[in-house]
């Protein structure tokens, strides 16, 4: 925070992209498609949710894993930290924070952009800040275990191999009843599709408990284990 009262450079590069989807495939697809069948509601807006929700995931997830790694196998950060009061869970706990509170502060620029251009619909998607937030926990925590296990940077290119694949078909462009009935439950167990119904429907005003609540503990428990494994794995890598 201290940092960003200095400078807010680079939360606004991190609003460039999703910024940049949002008007290329919501207004510009979204001319092609009109209304999405069955949800009765502009393309533009459909998207728009998802996007912020790619949003905190991207960013949390890009901090944890990329940003990390650099500061375990390059720069040789926690050399300095371990030896002092401060334990790997410590670390761990830091890292995650820092990563959700920016994906956070992205998220919510990112909102009052959407609302700037008229896609806002329904007051819900208030709600689409805490959410942003338990997204940007679950997928921060996620990202910090993955590092954990990553041994140099050619690696990255097998997170790619499952990142872009989710990202592509976890509802992120159209809705589940796309897909035909047996392809529909592994969709769902995707972490992204749970985020995205999280932020979606009360975006769209419409507040499905059960969804809501599923979703809710999906994210809550990814973003546990998450934890639980980056923690144990970093006291083995600082404290060897």
């Amino acid at each position: 925070m201290m940092l960003y009262r200095r400078s807010v450079t680079p939360l606004a590069f991190g609003l460039v992209e999703p910024v940049m989807y949002l008007l290329t495939i919501g207004f510009g697809v979204g001319s092609l498609v009109g209304t999405v069948p069955g949800v009765d509601v502009r393309y533009s807006v459909f998207v728009a949710p998802v996007i912020l929700a790619t949003t905190a995931m991207n960013t949390a997830f890009n901090q944890t894993c990329f940003d990390v790694f650099i500061r375990i196998k390059v720069d040789l950060t926690y050399e300095a930290i371990v030896p002092t009061p401060l334990s790997a869970t410590d670390i761990a706990l830091g890292e995650v924070a820092s990563a959700v509170l920016n994906g956070l502060l992205t998220s919510i620029g990112f909102l009052a952009a959407a609302a700037a251009v008229g896609l806002v619909v329904s007051p819900g998607i208030l709600l689409a800040i805490p959410a942003a937030a338990l997204v940007g926990f679950a997928f921060a925590a996620g990202g910090l275990a993955v590092t954990t296990f990553t041994r140099d940077f050619s690696d990255f290119q097998l997170v790619q191999l499952v990142m872009l694949p989710m990202y592509l078909f976890a509802t992120t462009f159209y809705p589940l009843s796309v897909y035909p009935g047996w392809l529909r439950p592994l969709i769902q167990a995707l972490p992204l599709y749970q985020s995205i119904e999280l932020i979606r429907g009360p975006a769209l005003g419409s507040f499905d408990e059960t969804a809501l609540l599923t979703a809710a503990c999906y994210l809550a428990a990814f973003g546990a284990a998450g934890m639980f494994i980056a923690t144990r794995r970093l006291e083995r890598l600082l404290l060897r």
